[in-house]
């Protein structure tokens, strides 16, 4: 008779367990929007670093562009494939917003989708507000 209730026990705790992981595969996963590159972004063939470096990375390096430009004064970062780029924010030659101009397009979207929201606007002011 308590044979009967533990295989029904353990049939319950099975589904329990197992029912997110039915749950994520029957449900459609949106993929990562991929960020809209436009103007002068399109066309260089050059970034500070390569694309999934970016992806993965770009929180630690502007987090050590700002450590470098705030307490030691140093705005010109070189990148390994040689080029030069101002560490900075706000559009401007060889700048991140001077190439990513639209930051609802190449930031949002992303930054939405992953529910993440930077702190880096709290200073920075959009390019975009002050037109």
């Amino acid at each position: 008779m308590n044979k009967n209730y533990i295989i029904a026990g353990l049939a319950i705790f099975a589904i329990a367990i197992l029912s997110p992981f039915w749950f994520n595969m029957v449900t459609t996963i949106q993929a990562a929007p991929e960020p809209e590159l436009l103007g002068k972004a399109k066309t260089e063939k050059k970034c500070v670093l390569d694309k999934y470096e970016m992806r993965a990375n770009h929180m630690s390096l502007l987090d050590e562009w700002r450590d470098s430009v705030v307490r030691d004064a140093d705005r010109i970062y070189t990148a390994a494939n040689g080029h030069s780029f101002n560490m900075s924010l706000s559009t401007g030659e060889n700048s991140c917003l001077g190439c990513h101009e639209d930051k609802a397009k190449f930031c949002d979207s992303c930054h939405d989708y992953a529910s993440v929201d930077p702190y880096c606007w709290e200073c920075h002011t959009n390019p975009k507000e002050i037109q």
